[in-house]
């Protein structure tokens, strides 16, 4: 966190915001208008001692360079930064380019810094064709001021001028250096904009998707409440009512009809605790993994039913969205198992490599109807929520003989 802050506190340094230019541009022109405004004031008197006024065109151009730093200060306040400024803004550049050839002649290292900016502002307004042409004439100029030099060969002003092309292509560099990274910096920033808006929507989906799951699961486990406690109640009201009927004329038929309702009761107040035990969240009690599968597994037993539970290899590390679905396999199966097949004994098993979890439940027994497995015990939602993780569910109908449930869960995986 540190470093992403340092980052962009750098990129606020270097970035072209606004038709501005960037923070370290106006602080090196600054400063460099600062050493040069000192240079002059105190280069005078040395002056006037070396007597150096003796060549005109040194005194002109000295005068030139500090007359001009002036109105350069104040044209960088109204310098464009943006390609494609309108003419008139375009003639503010030049201006500026023009106000830096004396200060490059005579500004010392502080000139040849303003002259560093002015290209690169020549190269943002103008493009490379206009900072090259300032190249040019600076480099031409050089070579003129050193030829009518007194004291300069042709060859020293030709050198002169070439150090002045060679100045101004290193400065250049330089500044198609720094646009090329604010460009850079801006793309990131955007980038990373973009990335919290897509991370920002996902959540959104992840939430709904979640919302819409569990409104499917509590629709799920209403209809198969309905379809048992239902069921319960109908039988013990058709009972109850045969009761009344022949509380009279048949009375031990009708302490008949009520202990059978009676079971009934018993039978339906089981099945409701079973379905209060199985809508326990897949984090019981702080249990993840094997141990709150096998709280489940051990939830289901009874003095009629016994509850197994194996566990084989190490348990890998599996997202949340994974082992709620092995939770899932281990309820429909126990509930099934108990609810449908009369089985005197259920086996739980759990199968752990670092690839995958394969979660078996099977029973001793009466099996599945013929067509039943299919559409039956809620073996299409445990598919479909397979399928969402890259799973596989196979379903063993042992005819009579038992009745297996087995899934097969991918630590990682691409969703369906």
């Amino acid at each position: 966190m540190r470093q992403a802050r340092s980052f962009r506190d750098l990129n606020g340094w270097v970035r072209f915001t606004d038709d501005r230019p960037p923070l370290v541009f106006s602080v090196f022109f600054w400063a460099a208008a600062t050493i040069a405004a000192t240079i002059y004031g105190f280069s005078f008197t040395s002056i006037e001692r070396a007597e150096l006024w003796s060549w005109p065109l040194f005194a002109v151009l000295f005068y030139a360079g500090a007359a001009a730093l002036l109105p350069a200060a104040v044209l960088w306040r109204v310098l464009p930064w943006q390609p494609g400024a309108s003419p008139g803004r375009k003639a503010v550049t030049v201006a500026f380019l023009a106000l830096t050839l004396p200060l490059m002649l005579s500004g010392g290292v502080a000139g040849l810094l303003i002259v560093g900016l002015a290209v690169s502002n020549a190269l943002l307004v103008l493009g490379l064709r206009g900072a090259l042409a300032y190249t040019g004439i600076a480099g031409l100029l050089g070579f003129v001021i050193g030829a009518l030099n007194p004291v300069q060969t042709l060859f020293e002003a030709a050198m002169n001028g070439l150090i002045m092309i060679f100045l101004c292509l290193v400065l250049l560099l330089g500044a198609v250096a720094m646009f090329d990274s604010s460009r850079r910096a801006e793309e990131t920033r955007r980038l990373l904009a973009d990335l919290e808006q897509a991370h920002a929507e996902l959540a959104g989906y992840a939430a709904r998707s979640r919302e819409l799951a569990i409104a499917e699961e509590r629709a799920r486990i209403a209809r198969d409440m309905h379809d048992s406690v239902g069921h319960y109640l109908t039988v013990i009201n058709v009972g109850l009512q045969n009761a009344q009927r022949y509380r009279t004329a048949r009375p031990e038929a009708a302490w008949d009809e009520v202990r059978q309702a009676q079971a009934l009761t018993l039978e339906a107040l089981n099945d409701t605790r079973r379905w209060v035990r199985a809508l326990k969240p897949l984090r019981m009690d702080g249990r993840t993994g094997p141990d709150a599968l096998r709280a489940l597994a051990e939830s289901f037993g009874s003095a009629e039913t016994g509850v197994a539970f194996t566990v084989t290899g190490t348990w890998p590390d599996v997202d949340e969205g994974r082992e709620l679905v092995c939770y899932r396999v281990v309820q429909e199966g126990l509930t099934n198992a108990v609810r449908h097949s009369g089985a005197r004994h259920v086996e739980v098993a759990l199968d752990c490599t670092a690839e995958r979890v394969e979660v078996t439940v099977s029973d001793d027994g009466t099996g599945a109807a013929p067509g039943t497995t299919a559409n039956g015990f809620g073996l299409r939602g445990l598919r479909d929520r397979l399928r969402g993780v890259g799973g596989e569910l196979d379903v063993i109908d042992g005819a009579g003989q038992g009745f297996t449930l087995r899934a097969t869960v991918p630590v990682l995986g691409r969703a369906g």
